[in-house]
């Protein structure tokens, strides 16, 4: 399939009874959503394209991105990032210590604090560095968890339920920032949602998952 994200085949199951089954290709830049009611396996899903399903859960298929498998890579170097519906900001470390994670170790002091201030004038955080994250508003701290994940120079994205936690204006506001900025970036986008809105913004394919 070339570039993009590839979920080829991929069957789950649990106690014998099948959840998921996927056959897609997202290419660079698009969208595929994955709908259907709690308990259907979106998470799920997601957890075994990241490499951390739990060993409750059986699962056949493979994960390829760019052309290359990396169904048995370990989670951390699979080149692909996520988004929860929490920010998982370390509450401990200023914003810009947070961004600091997503970088790739070595560089100078001074090549990594550019690279810092950079991601927050993408997202209109400029100077925002040295603040605590706790003094953020939900939307500011949606945006730094973003470049924090972006940092870190994935080839995919995947949103699980990434919008939900947020009202409905800054739901669309953020929203449309995301997937700006991952688009800029040429990535593919897999994202699971409740929100028949997310699917819509989106614009891209929608799979429903749901027991038969």
């Amino acid at each position: 399939m070339g570039e993009g994200l590839t979920l080829k085949d991929v069957a789950i199951a649990k106690d014998g009874v099948p959840l998921v089954a996927l056959d897609r290709h997202i290419g660079p830049g698009e969208v595929l959503t994955v709908m259907g009611p709690s308990g259907v396996g979106k998470s799920t899903l997601l957890a075994f394209v990241t490499g951390t399903l739990p060993s409750a859960f059986t699962a056949t298929g493979q994960v390829l991105l760019d052309g290359t498998d990396v169904t048995h890579a370990p989670p951390h170097r699979r080149g692909i990032g996520i988004l929860f519906q929490d920010d998982l900001l370390f509450p401990h470390l200023s914003v810009g210590q947070n961004l600091a994670f997503g970088l790739a170790p070595g560089g100078s002091r001074a090549a990594r604090r550019a690279q810092i201030e950079a991601a927050l004038e993408e997202v209109e955080l400029a100077g925002y560095a040295d603040r605590d994250p706790a003094t953020l508003s939900g939307g500011q701290k949606a945006r730094v968890a973003l470049m924090r994940m972006l940092l870190s120079e994935p080839r995919a994205l995947l949103l699980d339920e990434a919008f939900s936690r947020l009202d409905a204006a800054l739901r669309a506001q953020v929203r449309d920032l995301v997937f700006a900025r991952a688009q800029a970036r040429a990535l593919p986008i897999l994202m699971v949602t409740h929100d028949v809105e997310d699917a819509r913004a989106a614009d891209g394919a929608v799979v429903m998952l749901g027991r038969t």
